[in-house]
C-alpha cells in the first residue's frame, strides 16, 4: 500500500490528516478475520466509505455474515443481523406504532433497521414487499411509518448477502432494489493455505469477540468527507463517461448504466484511492471497482439473467483509456 503524509492528507480535507493509521489498522485486523480475502475486503471498506451499501452474492458458509459482524466491530458500529424469511413482514424491519394506554397515544418502537450497519441476511428468500422495506432505508436513510419519518443513525450502512437465485425458496431482486447497491461482489471458496488455517486455527466465531473498534464513528465521518475531496480531472471523468457511454450504445446490455451508477462509480473509484493513500483517481481505481459496480446493473441483450461475472472485464477492454 502506498503511504501518505499528513500534508497530503490534509490536502484532502483541508482542516486535519485523515486517520490513516486507524484505517489501515481496520484492513489488517479484518484480514486476519477473512482471511486470503484482501481484494473483497478492500471493495466492502470501500462502499462503505462512498457511503453505498453492498451486495455479498455467494453460497452459504464462505464467510459473509462473519465479515459483516467483523467490520461493524473494527469500526466501533452498532450492528443488527435481520435474517430474512419468506414470512417476513416489513414491520419486522422498519419497527411499528405501538398504543401507549397511560399516555393515549401510539409510540414508534424502533426495528432493527435502526443501527449503524444492518446485515440483511439472505435478502432474497423474503418476498418482495418485505424487501421493499429496505428500499425508503437505503436511499433516504430514513423509514415513514404512519405519516412520520424517522432519520436512521449516521453513519448507515446495508451489507446483504444473497444466495444464488437457482437455490430453493429465493425471490429475485428488482432492479430498483439492486440499484440501491453501490457495490456487489463475492467471497468465494479459500486456497488450500487459507482454508488449512481454517482448519487449524481460532473458531471465527469466538474471534469476533476479541476484536477491537481500530475507528471511532468520527474518524469514519472523516474519511467518507475525505472521499469527495479526492481530485478527479477532466482526463478522468472522460474515461468515466466513455465507460457509461459504451454500456448504452454498444448494443450488448438491455439497458446501459444509469447517471445513478456513473456517480456511483466516480465515487467508488475516489474511495479506492483513498484506500491506496492517494489524492486523485487513476484510471486504475475505476477499473478497479467497475466490475463490482455494474456487474448487478446490467443485463445482456437476449438473456434474461444478470451480466455474467466477466463483464465488468470485457466492458475495461473494449473502451480505451483517453
Amino acid at each position: 500500500m502506498l503511504e501518505v503524509s499528513e500534508r497530503s492528507d490534509e490536502r484532502i480535507l483541508h482542516g486535519g490528516p485523515l486517520p490513516r493509521a486507524g484505517l489501515n489498522a481496520t484492513l489488517d485486523q479484518l484480514n486476519r478475520v477473512i482471511l486470503g480475502k484482501d481484494a473483497e475486503i478492500r471493495l466492502c471498506v470501500a462502499c462503505l466509505l462512498a457511503r453505498g451499501h453492498l451486495l455479498i452474492e455467494d453460497i452459504p458458509g464462505v464467510g459473509k455474515t462473519t465479515l459483516a459482524h467483523a467490520l461493524a466491530q473494527t469500526l466501533g458500529l452498532s450492528y443488527q443481523r435481520i435474517q430474512f424469511t419468506s414470512d417476513l413482514l416489513p414491520a419486522d424491519i422498519i419497527g411499528v406504532s405501538i398504543f401507549d394506554r397511560a399516555g393515549s397515544r401510539f409510540e414508534f418502537q424502533h426495528g432493527p433497521i435502526f443501527a449503524q450497519l444492518v446485515l440483511a441476511d439472505e435478502v432474497n428468500r423474503a418476498t418482495p414487499k418485505a424487501q421493499s422495506a429496505l428500499l425508503e432505508a437505503m436511499e433516504e436513510q430514513q423509514v415513514t411509518v404512519d405519516g412520520r419519518s424517522h432519520p436512521l443513525p449516521e453513519p448507515f450502512f446495508v451489507i446483504a448477502t444473497q444466495n444464488p437465485s437457482e437455490q430453493v425458496g429465493t425471490f429475485p431482486l428488482p432492479e430498483s432494489q439492486l440499484d440501491r447497491f453501490l457495490m456487489r461482489t463475492e467471497l468465494g471458496y479459500p486456497d488450500a493455505g487459507h482454508e488449512r488455517q481454517l482448519l487449524m486455527g481460532q473458531d471465527r466465531r469466538a474471534l469476533l469477540a476479541t476484536l477491537g473498534a481500530m475507528l471511532t464513528p468520527t474518524d469514519l465521518a472523516a474519511l467518507q468527507a475525505g472521499v469527495n475531496k479526492i481530485h478527479t480531472s477532466p482526463a478522468l471523468l472522460d474515461y468515466v463517461q466513455a465507460l457509461v457511454a459504451y454500456t448504452r450504445a454498444s448494443g450488448r446490455f438491455l439497458i446501459g448504466l444509469s447517471p445513478r451508477a456513473a456517480i456511483g462509480l466516480l465515487r467508488a473509484s475516489q474511495s479506492w484511492a483513498l484506500l491506496a493513500g492517494r489524492n486523485s483517481v487513476l484510471p486504475e481505481d475505476v477499473q478497479a471497482v467497475l466490475p463490482a459496480v455494474v456487474g448487478h446493473r446490467l443485463r445482456v441483450s437476449g438473456d434474461s439473467g444478470s451480466a455474467p461475472p466477466s463483464t465488468g472485464r470485457d466492458i475495461i477492454e473494449s473502451v480505451p483509456i483517453p
